[in-house]
């Protein structure tokens, strides 16, 4: 496996234990072709929404894209303009890891104890977002404030419950 397979799958192994942490069912796409990686799923839910679901573009990255305002993440003109449609049925999230550098510091273990995952995710909604035609790889900047972990995910998912926007 190279090295951007590799970090596929560690982003999607990262989003599936804080799915699943938050309660959530993980369902995967075969065919990332309207970049859709994986597909959130709440069973019932508190909200006036049933079922409520939300698809994910995962990507992951070692570069130094943190900044004070957030995370600098150059984007594909297909992502950026997926991830942007308003005319969606399931709402769309743009989840960014970053790793270490090293591939062997991406994971710790002190046997019997714990499993540690390293560094952090930011997710943001580009639904609506310009156009910015003249642009062929557009940059997003994910807000610092928008950590993807198991709380924020809880309330994004009530969120879309509640027939709310991101």
């Amino acid at each position: 496996m190279d090295l951007n397979q590799q970090k596929a799958q560690f982003s999607i192994a990262y989003a599936h234990a804080v799915a699943t942490v938050a309660g959530l069912k993980v369902f995967r796409c075969d065919v990332d072709d309207e970049s859709v990686d994986i597909t959130l799923g709440q069973s019932g839910g508190g909200g006036t929404i049933r079922s409520p679901r939300l698809d994910i573009q995962l990507k992951c990255t070692e570069r130094n894209v943190l900044r004070d305002d957030g995370i600098h993440f150059p984007l594909k003109r297909k992502n950026y303009d997926d991830l942007r449609d308003p005319q969606l049925m399931v709402p769309r999230i743009l989840v960014v890891l970053l790793v270490p550098a090293k591939l062997a510091a991406w994971l710790s273990e002190i046997p019997e104890r714990q499993l540690c995952m390293h560094r952090s995710a930011w997710w943001m909604s580009l639904n609506g977002a310009d156009e910015r035609p003249d642009v062929d790889t557009p940059t997003v900047v994910l807000p610092r404030a928008n950590v993807f972990n198991v709380d924020s995910l809880k309330e994004i998912m009530q969120s879309l419950g509640d027939r709310g926007q991101l």
